[in-house]
């Protein structure tokens, strides 16, 4: 698969001294849907000002399909944008908002008429072409940015928190939507998000953002099954975290000694030797209770101090290993219907369910 975007070695300070983007080195593929991930101040909103030209890169450069673009102006990059806020004229109906970017670049009439058409119905608006965007619900104007970003078929799509403004039912409709779009189109898309499921939901690749750096780049579920440090492994999904020292490595397997005394076996993660602290990520649904716990890797006894009814599942909090805090996730069947709080069970994982990061 080609390269459509680089950076290469990008740095952004607004005050010349603190850097909000280090060194960033990321190519991002032809077609491909990555996600710029991360907590409010990492670098990730940045890195796609940038790319989109709204922003200045302090230092390194920053190709488009092979050609440099720090110095080119945001209008000719070829870019489709869509922000949070929306950003539609509030004066022009929705296809004369769909029509804008078109006559800008100065496409002929009945083009510009074929091509707004096209749009509005791969977002499923044709029926709302005259309508004005105060008349449209927060969904219906998302799908006319949406519309609006692609209908000059641009060879790149940036999304700054679309679906930030949209409720819960909406937004999870709307991932769905955009994906498929994307799969249907074959176009880029580069999304900027802080909200980790919809990441794992949307995403080809998604690169993790945390200081300005990229802490991983990878699939959802490598993501998820194979974090390289600790800040990974809590910010995708939730995790258990277990401190301790490695006491020995054996190839993909380690043996850590924890803080309070216990020791466990758990997979080696990339950088982990037997001559520092560690930090074991373990997934809450991978832990078993009661008799299932007992034929695992690893079983202590854990305390019931909380029960949360979810439903399809229980969430139940334990002491663990030393932990007040620790979390299991246990399908809503009869054996974890019969805890109650204030019971002392076996609890246990296999040393693949949990991993050692450094």
């Amino acid at each position: 698969m080609s390269t459509i975007v680089s950076f290469k070695n990008v740095q952004k300070t607004y005050d010349g001294e603190t850097l909000v983007v280090k060194n960033l080195n990321l190519e991002i593929r032809k077609g491909e849907f990555l996600t710029m991930l991360g907590p409010s101040g990492s670098g990730k909103t940045t890195c796609l000002m940038m790319l989109a030209g709204f922003e200045t890169a302090t230092h390194g450069e920053i190709l488009l399909q092979g050609k440099p673009i720090n110095r080119i102006p945001p209008e000719r990059r070829n870019i489709g944008m869509v922000f949070q806020s929306y950003a539609l004229f509030p004066h022009k109906s929705v296809a004369e908002n769909l029509a804008f970017p078109l006559k800008v670049r100065k496409v002929p009439k009945d083009e510009i008429a074929r091509k707004v058409t096209q749009a509005l119905n791969m977002v499923n608006m044709e029926k709302f072409a005259s309508r004005m965007p105060a008349q449209l619900s927060g969904g219906q104007q998302q799908r006319v940015a949406v519309a609006r970003a692609l209908v000059f078929e641009p060879a790149l799509v940036l999304m700054d928190e679309p679906l930030g403004a949209l409720d819960k039912q909406l937004r999870e409709q709307m991932q769905y939507e955009i994906k498929q779009i994307h799969e249907q189109s074959g176009l880029t898309v580069v999304y900027v998000t802080h909200d980790q499921s919809e990441a794992m939901t949307m995403s080809d690749r998604i690169a993790v953002f945390n200081n300005g750096i990229i802490q991983q780049l990878a699939s959802p579920s490598e993501l998820y099954e194979k974090p390289e440090n600790a800040f990974v492994a809590r910010f995708i999904g939730e995790s258990n975290e277990l401190k301790g020292v490695v006491a020995s490595v054996d190839r993909e397997l380690c043996t850590v000694k924890l803080d309070g005394g216990h020791s466990i076996k758990a997979s080696a993660g990339v950088a982990v030797s037997a001559t520092g602290g560690a930090s074991v990520s373990l997934r809450p649904e991978r832990i078993a209770v009661g008799e299932r716990a007992r034929s695992c890797d690893n079983v202590f006894q854990g305390g019931v101090k909380d029960l949360i009814y979810y439903g399809d599942h229980l969430r139940v909090v334990m002491q663990v290993c030393g932990r007040n805090d620790f979390i299991v996730k246990l399908p809503n069947d009869g054996a974890a219907r019969q805890l109650r709080i204030g019971d002392s069970v076996d609890v246990g994982w296999m040393a693949d369910a949990c991993r050692a990061l450094q």
